[in-house]
């Protein structure tokens, strides 16, 4: 067994899960084939090898590493991820997610490792430690994986996709493909998809491990909808959003015989094309591991049965929108504060760029407001206390002298989030809500009304114990926020029946 196998794993769990096709461990190991020379996916629809010419391998990179080329039918490059890093060294973490990002795209290892706060020989000694690779070779690795990705589920041409990834040249994006998957491009390029809609409409399949809770996901959302930002229905959901010197939409359509959706993205720059990829999974939380979350929620919650065994976190884009939306729906309810959130839009919400707008995402007209307009607006239009106009004002403050970013290191995010409670009217609700819907899966909101009466109906205690509650259910609080919403939900609604 490979040692970076998930520790989870072992030889026949394995060997089980691939000749099952268990889509429940997508991602979560490779199967190398040697009497081949490549690796698949647990779920590889091509017939199963025999287990004496079979390794496992707990990530692509020590398949690659391994002198094993992807295979071109299942497309490893598309599995899920999962949190391969966790326990690590919080500078290795944060170099590795920027770099995932497709943060670091020019300028040289100095100047990244200096971004860090750390000497570039540090940072080489790092991902040594951990990967046996350098920075730059884990960058290309990056690259190479998300470009085979766009070279098979495009049509983009291969110099557009060398560039977007972030190569300076088509000469060197190739000659660093073939380095890595042992295959040229243009062999790649031979069984691509050839979409013959919008050419500025790129278009990918992400996958996920199931089960996916996709119906609680979307009435979550369809509860808090805002018009022009928001388009929500059956199978689908889509909104518009900005990341550095850039804006774009997309919408991500639900196939769950697939496991996965199908993502329609427009970009004003598409040199932001894996930052808004990456933020998208993270968004619609893609990466889950269902069936770990499922199995300790279980033994923690005193439910019965648990509503959802697909349980995923309603992300948001970004958390100065999650902390607006949290001040704005103080006391009152889901309805109220959603009608103010969309008065606020029509009011300050920015037009989207024209060359965004297309027939399919017409309905996408509008930004949320950032913080600079919010700053020094007039904010009277809001049916809301003297008092939360001036928090949405200082929030926007603060949002930019700090501005914390959900892609930097889970935990430095979330102590800058607590920066929020010395602004007058934020409380630990608005700051726990906030990291909960920018993706912190460990948010147990306590202080809620509806997580406690939940509890209340569920436990045969006279007093709860929520702290004792917040430490069992660790590290997948948010999780269990969600679910015990549901649950109480699900109450109400045979009540009211």
């Amino acid at each position: 067994m490979d040692t970076n196998t998930p520790l989870h794993l072992d030889q026949e769990v394995c060997r089980q899960a691939r000749l099952a096709r268990d889509p429940r461990f997508d991602g979560l190991f490779f199967v190398g084939v040697h009497s081949t020379g490549i690796f698949c996916r647990p779920i590889c629809p091509a017939p199963s090898p025999r287990e004496e010419n079979v390794h496992y391998y707990g990530t692509a990179l020590s398949a690659l590493q391994a002198d094993l080329r992807p295979c071109l039918r299942c497309r490893p490059e598309s599995a899920p991820g999962s949190p391969a890093w966790r326990g690590s060294e919080t500078t290795f973490i944060r170099a590795i997610k920027l770099i995932d990002d497709g943060q670091w795209r020019a300028g040289s290892l100095v100047d990244f490792a200096t971004r860090l706060g750390v000497t570039d020989r540090y940072l080489r000694k790092l991902f040594q430690q951990h990967l046996g690779i350098s920075p730059l070779k884990y960058a290309h690795f990056r690259r190479t994986l998300f470009a085979k990705q766009l070279l098979q589920q495009t049509s983009l041409s291969i110099a557009t996709i060398a560039e977007m990834v972030g190569f300076d040249s088509t000469r060197s994006f190739n000659r660093v493909f073939m380095h890595w998957l042992g295959i040229n491009a243009k062999t790649i390029r031979r069984t691509a998809e050839k979409p013959k809609d919008d050419s500025r409409i790129l278009r990918l399949f992400l996958s996920y491990r199931p089960p996916y809770d996709w119906p609680t996901l979307r009435d979550f959302y369809l509860e808090r909808q805002i018009d022009g930002i928001e388009i929500i229905d059956h199978q689908s959901y889509g909104r518009s959003f900005t990341l550095p010197g850039c804006e774009g939409i997309f919408r991500a359509m639900h196939i769950p015989e697939q496991h996965g959706f199908r993502i329609a993205l427009v970009l004003t720059d598409y040199a932001q094309t894996i930052a808004a990829v990456r933020r998208i999974r993270q968004l619609l939380d893609l990466d889950a591991d269902p069936h770990v979350i499922h199995q300790h929620l279980s033994r923690h919650l005193p439910i019965t049965e648990l509503p959802s065994t697909g349980v995923r976190i309603p992300g948001i884009w970004s958390p100065f929108e999650a902390g607006v939306r949290a001040i704005i729906g103080q006391q009152i309810s889901v309805k109220a504060a959603g009608k103010q959130v969309n008065r606020l839009v029509a009011k300050l919400g920015r037009p989207v760029s024209p060359s965004l707008m297309t027939s399919e995402l017409a309905a996408i007209d509008r930004h949320f407001p950032d913080p600079k307009t919010m700053i020094n607006a007039d904010l009277s239009f809001l049916s809301i206390t003297n008092k939360r106009r001036r928090s949405l004002q200082l929030l926007a403050a603060h949002y930019l002298s700090h501005n914390p970013s959900p892609s930097d290191d889970i935990d430095e995010f979330s102590t800058a989030l607590q920066d929020w409670l010395s602004i007058p009217g934020i409380g630990p609700w608005t700051v726990a809500y906030a990291a909960m819907r920018s993706g912190h899966p460990n948010i147990f909101l306590d202080g809620d009304l509806g997580v406690r009466h939940a509890l209340q109906r569920l436990s045969t205690a006279s007093n709860l114990n929520l702290q004792q509650y917040k430490t069992n259910l660790s590290p997948w609080g948010s999780y269990a926020t969600i679910s015990l919403w549901q649950q109480l939900s699900q109450a109400q609604s045979e009540i009211a029946q």
